[in-house]
């Protein structure tokens, strides 16, 4: 013994300092050396390897902002587009499962979702400093290629935000009557609810008008001139029928939520509420009872 460290210690390279202009943002192999971390420190856990060449500081490495960056600086005509896209412009998807970029050519990059288009101008915008498709154009594509009731929940929900307009989808469906999906998008447009508030009232609405029965009206206040009692996710007029969709900030106001549905039955209103799992799990039982009630009035 020599009374230094053991073999297996010795072996151990020494956890490198991050450069302060390494710490908040995807490098590259040579940037990383202009900074004084080399090849072999880029291997420690303090690092992450993005794909393509690219690293960042693990503190940051999954931030959707720090995925996005690495993946343009990958492809620098890219665009990022879909889901990527949609969490952008302020929509509640998962932005980096994978990343996806729409761009022209060929090539096959590991680790993101490439998307092979044509992208005119009035398709790009800038979003936080990277290129991006617009509102309209994200729709589109998302609409496009997702399940006709998925597709109705994204439409819904940039119509919900004012990032689109049914007048704008239409005129994008008259110019581009060839375009792939353009027959999802229409029905789309046709089962829209620009007033829907969220992804799981668009599901319940839609099971319901896919079973048949008649469309419901959507958010719409109840009361008179004088007393306002609430607002129904889901009404049905003839029958004074609400149909709600209970989400976790129910549990939250459970007291205010109980008294505005006393009031509601009191002034005559049926109330029908359903969970999430209702309408995931158990669909058909949904149709069952709003029909029932449905058919009560007849």
């Amino acid at each position: 013994m020599d009374g230094g460290w053991p073999g297996s210690l010795r072996a151990v390279p020494r956890a490198a300092r991050i450069p302060a202009e390494l710490a908040h943002r995807p490098f590259n192999l040579n940037e990383a050396r202009e900074h004084g971390v080399t090849k072999h420190q880029l291997v420690g856990a303090q690092w992450r390897r993005l794909g393509g060449g690219y690293y960042a500081s693990s503190a940051i490495a999954d931030a959707p902002m720090v995925r996005f960056t690495a993946a343009l600086r990958r492809l620098p005509d890219g665009v990022l587009s879909g889901l990527s896209a949609a969490f952008l412009h302020g929509l509640d998807y998962p932005p980096c499962s994978p990343v996806e970029v729409t761009i022209r050519g060929t090539s096959r990059f590991a680790g993101l979702a490439i998307c092979r288009n044509l992208l005119v101008p009035e398709d790009i915008v800038m979003r936080r400093g990277l290129r991006v498709t617009s509102p309209l154009r994200t729709v589109v594509d998302l609409v496009s290629r997702l399940a006709t009731v998925e597709g109705v929940v994204a439409l819904d929900a940039a119509l919900h935000k004012r990032l689109v307009s049914l007048e704008h989808v239409r005129a994008w469906i008259d110019a581009h009557p060839r375009h792939r999906g353009v027959a999802k998008l229409r029905r789309a447009v046709d089962l829209a609810e620009p007033e829907g508030e969220s992804p799981m009232e668009t599901r319940l609405r839609l099971i319901l008008v896919f079973a048949g029965l008649p469309r419901p009206q959507v958010q719409v206040s109840l009361g008179d001139e004088v007393t306002f009692l609430g607002r129904a996710d889901l009404y049905y007029a003839s029958h004074r029928l609400i149909i709600e969709y209970d989400g976790g900030t129910h549990r939250d106001r459970l007291a205010y939520d109980d008294r505005r549905q006393n009031r509601l039955v009191d002034a005559g209103y049926r109330l029908l509420r359903f969970t999430a799992p209702d309408i995931l799990e158990s669909p058909a039982s949904i149709v069952a009872l709003v029909r029932r009630n449905l058919a009560s009035d007849s």
